[in-house]
């Protein structure tokens, strides 16, 4: 039997003949579909589909990077439920890096072979728009090639406020400061329903979106994500990715999607379980299957744990994340993976998992890989 048939009889057996059908042929699945999926309890069977799929599209490349976080303030006045990294200034563990703190995080690891910085934060109005900027040329200057993925959608709606300038003339001077990507956090679900309940001084689905394809028109490449395992329901689940898969289809700016496991330590959720692994696993491989058009689909290991990552990498994913060296906000909020992995720990991680180890940069372009092929290390270091 071959693998397709066998992928086939797997599908029919679950129930989910049509929707293998499409997905062998390449055709979009349908919001109904998505649903389909995300009911199934034949969890095996929407995996190997979505193996399929990232087979299709990277064989058994699995793809990492050897990157730092700079979480550069936790002031932060949207109160959003789930939040466990907020506070206000003067409260205990409040904090605000200056530029050259920041910098002083870079020069830390100048005996790494660090080629990203992730930096996002909290949102604070007092803040003013040369801080901003001043943090990138502070970073640049620490390390002048590292590429710097800073600021969500929801960052750069208040940078744009605070500047009092047009979006598009507020991401030139970015760009030209240091800027070279986004990060794809802020989005949790777009659902108003749960934007009302969890976190209604932030920016609606619909603005994220907005802000999201002005990023995209100024030439930026970013990612995107969903918070689940909290309160939101397999409609809003399917409306979110669609409404992504939409967006995309118009700029093609996506680059990788990362479902993020919400973690209920700390916070005003904190009734609530999380999700299990099963469900981190489901979430890789409905986002995998629904989002046609994104290229890449991220377990990212400090939430879920690194075992699960790599058991994500048959189930859809493509990518692990990198070594991220002092992550803040996920771990306030209670996650219990290492502050730091080491490069050798993902790639033997990786090759458990039975894929290619695959070491990237932000705009995947190969630094280093097993099978071989020539990386440019060496640029991406200096």
């Amino acid at each position: 039997m071959t693998d397709v048939a066998r992928l086939r009889r797997q599908a029919d057996e679950a129930g989910l003949g049509p929707i293998a059908a499409k997905v062998l042929a390449g055709e979009r699945l349908s919001r109904d579909d998505g649903l389909a999926l995300y009911r199934t309890p034949h969890l095996h069977a929407v995996g190997a589909l979505a193996n399929h799929v990232r087979e299709k599209l990277h064989g058994d490349r699995a793809y990492f990077n050897v990157n730092q976080h700079v979480n550069y303030t936790n002031y932060c006045n949207k109160f959003c439920r789930f939040c466990s990294f907020d506070r206000l200034p003067g409260q205990e563990g409040a904090y605000l890096m200056t530029p050259e703190e920041a910098a002083a995080k870079i020069r830390e690891q100048l005996d790494e072979p660090v080629t990203e910085v992730h930096m996002v934060a909290g949102v604070w109005p007092k803040i003013p728009y040369e801080y901003y900027l001043d943090l990138l040329r502070a970073v640049k200057a620490a390390r002048p090639a590292i590429h710097v993925k800073a600021f969500t959608m929801v960052e750069l709606d208040q940078i744009q406020k605070v500047a009092k300038k047009p979006m598009p003339e507020v991401l030139e001077e970015l760009k030209e400061a240091g800027l070279g990507s986004c990060p794809g956090g802020g989005a949790e679900v777009f659902a108003e329903r749960i934007h009302r309940e969890g976190y209604h001084l932030k920016i609606t689905g619909d603005e994220w979106l907005a802000i999201a394809r002005q990023v995209h028109a100024a030439r930026l490449r970013s990612n995107c994500t969903m918070l689940h395992g909290h309160v939101e329901t397999a409609e809003e689940r399917v409306d979110h990715l669609d409404r992504l898969r939409t967006l995309q289809d118009v700029t093609g700016g996506f680059q990788t999607y990362i479902p993020l496991s919400f973690h209920p330590e700390n916070n005003e959720w904190s009734h609530l379980p999380g999700p299990t692994a099963l469900d981190e696993l489901r979430e890789i491989a409905v986002g995998r299957l629904m989002l046609d058009n994104v290229p890449h689909v991220k377990a990212y290991w400090i939430l879920m744990e690194l075992g699960v990552a790599q058991a994500c990498l048959s189930f859809g994913a493509d990518d692990v994340d990198g070594t991220v060296v002092e992550e803040r906000i996920y771990h306030d909020a209670g996650a219990t993976t290492p502050q730091k992995t080491q490069r050798e720990e993902l790639i033997q991680a990786i090759r458990d998992a039975g894929r290619i180890p695959v070491e990237r940069n932000t705009l995947y372009d190969v630094v280093w890989s097993e099978e071989g092929e020539p990386g440019n290390r060496e640029a991406a270091l200096t």
